[in-house]
């Protein structure tokens, strides 16, 4: 299992890594080295998709339905819609165990997506570690990055990453996988503070409608990187 000092390949699910963060988020850390699995409920999309990136970028990714996707991580990286989370997190309860799970999850309402809701948990991280049962250390994090960044593996992506969890591991883990991307990772505190995380982004999605820009969050005062 995955700790704070393991700093060799990871094995990486991408729960709705057909998406397009899940794209850049597969390309960014199977340049990093590890081993990355697509996972979707359609078997058949996530290899075709993991067959594009592959041969796109040169890369090894694999792509599978998402509980055999997760049964082989050591790290699980749950990047679906709002609407889908309880559904997916429900059907992956029994396979998670007690790995490693980074949410980036939103919780967004289309078409009012500019405007901050508050789930009944508080955050879906939240909900997250509710649905997952006790055993499962929830981390999250990368809610300000945007995807067509994130998706363009030789950008530079200006903004900040902010992490939150409970649990050493989760957050060691997800400070370490977000650093390297190509972001500066901050730990933000416990995953309760998750709830301010996602309340900014409808904030961001805002800003980058009225002003017509892809707005991100830098933290000021820390001279160098801090995870």
């Amino acid at each position: 299992m995955t700790g704070p000092s393991d700093r060799g390949p990871l094995a990486i699910a991408l729960v709705g890594g057909t998406g397009k963060e899940g794209h850049g988020l597969a390309v960014r850390w199977a340049r990093a080295g590890h081993r990355i699995v697509l996972g979707s409920r359609d078997r058949a999309r996530a290899r075709h998709r993991a067959d594009e990136l592959s041969a796109a970028h040169g890369l090894r990714i694999a792509g599978d339905e998402q509980v055999e996707a997760v049964r082989g991580a050591d790290v699980v990286v749950i990047a679906v819609p709002y609407r889908a989370h309880a559904e997916v997190l429900t059907a992956l309860r029994g396979q998670v165990g007690g790995r490693v799970v980074i949410d980036v999850t939103v919780p967004l309402r289309p078409p009012r997506v500019r405007e901050v809701f508050i789930p009944p948990a508080g955050s879906a991280a939240l909900e997250a570690r509710e649905l997952l049962g006790a055993r499962a250390r929830v981390a999250a994090a990368l809610h300000h990055i945007s995807a067509d960044h994130l998706a363009d593996p030789g950008r530079d992506i200006d903004s900040d990453a902010l992490v939150c969890a409970d649990d050493a591991d989760a957050r060691a883990v997800a400070l370490r996988l977000v650093s390297e991307l190509g972001l500066r990772a901050l730990d933000a505190g416990p995953l309760a503070n998750a709830i301010a995380l996602e309340a900014l982004t409808p904030v961001l999605l805002h800003l980058n409608h009225r002003y017509r820009i892809t707005a991100g969050v830098r933290i000021t005062g820390l001279a160098a990187p801090a995870a």
